[in-house]
């Protein structure tokens, strides 16, 4: 007997089945669509089906289809496993699994909002990762984008195996914590004891890669505009970008909070830009929106990009491509992300220690980066003065 099936009740008859009937932790091979084209089924498919096709043990089968076999079956042995299950069409059945695991196979994914695309990418890498592990993926948004959110389940640790979060939808799981599931942390500090693991991307990278772009072009009067969220991500951008001009001769770093919005974005940058004393070359924005919002900016004062002003972004949306002149940013592997995070969680289920990535991010130099100007006027206040 395996974990894929059920042990026969005292007294219960071993001899053939009629047609019709199962077992439990059995599906038909009919019913999952995977029987021969052609053939009429005269039997249920059951894990000792395969292992006689397979040449294996049961508890191979076992352990190849319930994903566990790495260093315990060798690899062909896997493989006949697996084309063994798809002759004969026999899938184990989940449900049953799951209760005599005391699993319900389910993973949250919070996410602070569903406002670009960044997240719903984070999604697809997780929900990818998941089904290979026969698992689901509730997604879960904060309603207020970073606020606090009721619990979406009367008892989650009741109806969930484990928790993967953003960190800027943290205050978001108030209501999870007593449930004592599981956490992975996205884009967190790495020593928050919340979290059973963390996995992160090489955020302080990006943003020393984007500085030494920007400085290699002659850029010394640089405005971060920073966005105004509490969140550890945003503090590392900080962080980063201060540690990264300490020793260029000249730098002059000023800052400007903004909102995760355009509106804020533009506000932040028209600040910046009229603001007293020289005007920046460059505008550091934590994110593409917030870039996206500055390049309004930037064109309603008359001025151009990047040859009065050069503006970077980060994340690497869509949106980067779609303004004139398209975005200089770094590009953050968003599907890479949400895969590495339910891995990190699969691995906590199973017992073994997370891997704690730093996902490695990439500078993408488009045309709102350039030398800056010049003519002497260039840092003069718009309108003069």
């Amino acid at each position: 007997m395996t974990s894929d099936e059920a042990p026969t009740p005292p007294g219960a008859s071993t001899a053939p089945r009629p047609l019709g009937s199962t077992r439990t932790g059995e599906v038909p091979a009919g019913a999952a669509g995977a029987a021969q084209p052609g053939s009429r089924a005269t039997a249920r498919t059951t894990s000792r089906d395969v292992a006689r096709l397979a040449g294996v043990s049961q508890a191979a089968v076992s352990l190849v289809l319930g994903d566990k076999w790495h260093g315990r079956v060798s690899p062909g042995k896997a493989e006949a496993v697996r084309d063994a299950a798809r002759t004969l069409g026999y899938r184990p059945n989940l449900a049953a699994r799951s209760l005599r695991m005391g699993r319900t196979r389910t993973a949250l994914l919070v996410v602070p909002a569903l406002t670009t695309e960044f997240f719903a990418r984070v999604y697809t890498g997780a929900a990818r990762v998941a089904a290979e592990h026969g698992f689901g993926v509730v997604l879960y948004p904060s309603p207020e984008g970073i606020g606090p959110a009721r619990d979406p389940f009367d008892s989650a640790a009741a109806t969930l195996d484990g928790v993967i979060a953003s960190s800027m939808a943290a205050d978001a799981l108030t209501t999870l914590r007593d449930a004592g599931l599981p956490l992975v942390m996205l884009d967190s500090d790495p020593g928050d004891p919340r979290a059973t693991a963390t996995v992160n991307l090489d955020i302080a990278d990006g943003v020393r890669q984007l500085t030494t772009h920007l400085v290699a072009l002659g850029h010394r009067r640089l405005t971060h505009l920073a966005a105004e969220v509490g969140s550890w991500t945003f503090e590392v951008r900080s962080r980063a970008l201060t540690d990264a001009l300490h020793d260029v001769p000249g730098a002059q770093l000023r800052r400007e909070p903004a909102a995760l919005d355009i509106d804020a974005g533009l506000r932040a940058a028209h600040a910046a830009l009229t603001g007293p004393g020289p005007r920046p070359t460059a505008l550091l924005c934590d994110d593409d929106i917030i870039a996206a919002g500055a390049c309004k900016a930037v064109r309603r004062l008359g001025l151009r990009i990047p040859e009065d002003v050069s503006v970077t972004g980060f994340d690497d949306l869509a949106l980067a491509v779609a303004v004139e002149p398209e975005l200089t940013t770094v590009r953050l592997p968003a599907e890479e992300f949400g895969e590495a995070g339910m891995r990190a969680l699969m691995a906590v289920l199973d017992g073994h220690p997370a891997p704690a990535p730093a996902l490695p991010v990439e500078l993408v130099a488009r045309g709102s980066t350039a030398p800056p100007a010049d003519a002497p006027g260039n840092a003069a206040r718009p309108g003069g003065g």
